[in-house]
């Protein structure tokens, strides 16, 4: 089992297409395979620290979504509240066509619309997407210095795309749901997180900010794009370049807080996670999440006219979307193996988890590249796939 994954990690390695690179395989609950390959920093050949610190970038997405579960289940909010009843900004959206009409929301925006990317918001980086020049303009994503109210206050103040629960757009939905946890419970995103996520399942490095000792885990960043920037045409080249994303995706702010996007974590933090969404349980056999929210939270809930589901240039084939990120519907499509209800997602900088009900199997790979032009999640699930045929 051993060889082909440390051999595909060692080859993107040794032709600079990554810095570094680690992943945790779980099968039964118990390690299938773990491993490690490359550099903290390429160019000072520094060796990755034992609990290597990575950005995840829209692996911050699923926790929030799990959180919101954990807050339905306590009664704090439903799925079908319309979140004005939270925040009155959002109560008369307009939505802006493609042809350029402008016309009132026919609906008011859900939770779980913002759980299913289906309530008409955008990202800056949405290839062809009309709204998307007006989230550059308003630096949606790219005002750091932001609480999430003050993004909030720029962002209803924008067009919807399109009518809520008319479409699926990968959006600024779960950044908007962060925002109205904070508003229906009164509490902060961070606190939520620490008391119903992170100390039950033990993730001591997962969160929004790091501190002076944290540093020399951190993991250099790569890549060849800036996610608030007008998209390529083409996609760029994949180049082992370092970059500087501090300035939107700050260390040591105490205020900087999203729910999309923003949690540094490391590898065996975010396993723990996704182990704990085969059953809904911790480590100690404490419920996270109950058999039933389970069962609400892994079907698709995208209509088979929305599909292929697609961000820019990449459609995510096979795949529909439940209320936490992708779920496969197809694997006869799908362009690396993967079984029927393999579930999960993936960050910006290359980072990735997966999750197999039928093999009751978990992964996760992390490495820190934005704008990655190379397979490397699809050889990595590929070998792994194969390995679990031969065992």
């Amino acid at each position: 089992m051993a060889d082909p994954l440390q051999k595909i990690a060692d080859n993107y390695v040794s032709k600079k297409k990554f810095s570094g690179i680690e992943w945790q395989i779980e099968k039964n609950g118990a390690y299938f395979h773990r491993g490690r390959a490359g550099f903290a920093d390429f160019e000072k050949k520094t060796p990755i620290p034992e609990t290597a610190i990575y950005r995840i970038y829209s692996m911050t997405k699923p926790i929030i979504s799990v959180l919101a579960l954990q807050l339905i289940e306590q009664g704090s909010f439903n799925l079908t509240d319309p979140i004005a009843v939270y925040d009155e900004r959002f109560s008369s959206m307009a939505v802006l066509h493609a042809s350029g009409k402008i016309e009132p929301a026919e609906t008011l925006i859900t939770v779980e619309h913002l759980l299913t990317h289906r309530a008409g918001f955008s990202y800056e980086f949405i290839m062809g997407c009309h709204i998307s020049p007006y989230y550059r303009q308003a630096e949606i994503m790219g005002n750091a210095e932001r609480d999430l109210d003050g993004m909030m206050d720029a962002l209803c103040s924008l067009p919807l795309a399109f009518h809520p629960g008319s479409a699926w757009r990968y959006s600024v939905s779960t950044d908007v749901l962060a925002h109205i946890i904070q508003r229906a419970t009164g509490k902060s995103i961070q606190a939520l997180l620490s008391k119903m996520i992170f100390a039950p399942l033990k993730m001591v490095d997962t969160s929004f900010h790091l501190t002076q000792k944290d540093l020399p885990r951190l993991m250099s960043m790569y890549g060849t794009s800036d996610l608030e920037s007008l998209p390529p045409i083409t996609p760029p080249k994949h180049v082992l370049k370092a970059i500087d994303v501090s300035e939107k995706h700050p260390i040591g702010s105490k205020k900087f807080c999203r729910g999309g996007y923003g949690l540094f974590s490391t590898l065996s933090d975010y396993a723990s996670f996704a182990r704990m969404l085969l059953d809904g349980k911790d480590p100690s056999g404490e419920v996270i999440l109950s058999p039933e929210t389970l069962k609400m939270m892994r079907p698709n809930r995208i209509p088979q006219n929305e599909l292929p589901l697609r961000i820019s240039y990449w459609p995510l084939l096979g795949y529909g979307w439940n209320l936490i990120g992708r779920i496969m519907l197809d694997p006869s499509i799908a362009i690396a193996p993967s079984n029927f209800d393999e579930f999960g997602w993936a960050g910006a900088a290359n980072t990735f988890f997966w999750v197999d009900p039928k093999e009751q199997l978990t992964g996760v790979i992390m490495s820190q590249f934005i704008g990655s032009g190379v397979p490397l999640i699809e050889d990595m699930r590929t070998a792994v796939h194969k390995a679990l045929e031969q065992s």
